[in-house]
């Protein structure tokens, strides 16, 4: 699978490094060089920094032949433009957008665009540690 993450913090660059150790061919975006030097040495996957709402950036990033498309930044809004785009403009089979706010998740959901929000499982983990 051809796989392009926007997004090299802690949630992209480990999604990026798991589908790498599988073999997945694995590209990631970022506005920082600082972030794309989380990868450890033996990482193949190709790395660009840049704007991943910029349409040049994800044609150089290789969009127009990516299978998936998962948008990990700390930006909601970010996130779902990117794979708007993705989706919209290159065609991309799968877009993933991660979200941190669950009432906006659950109208970008229900409007039909993947999307997955940490929040929720947050609050349940916590609430479950306070009865320990």
């Amino acid at each position: 699978m051809n796989v392009i993450i926007l997004g090299c913090g802690r949630a992209g660059s480990g999604l990026a490094a798991q589908l790498d150790r599988e073999g997945h061919e694995v590209t990631v975006i970022d506005q920082s060089g600082d972030a794309l030097r989380r990868f450890l040495p033996d990482f193949k996957g190709k790395t660009f920094i840049g704007d991943g709402l910029d349409e040049d950036v994800l044609r150089r990033a290789g969009i127009d032949q990516a299978d998936a498309f998962c948008a990990l930044t700390q930006g909601d809004n970010r996130n779902i433009m990117a794979c708007e785009i993705a989706k919209i403009v290159f065609n991309v089979p799968k877009a993933i957008a991660r979200m941190y706010d669950p009432i906006r998740e659950e109208v970008f959901r229900e409007l039909g665009l993947e999307t997955f929000c940490p929040t929720p499982i947050d609050v349940q983990t916590m609430r479950q540690l306070l009865d320990r």
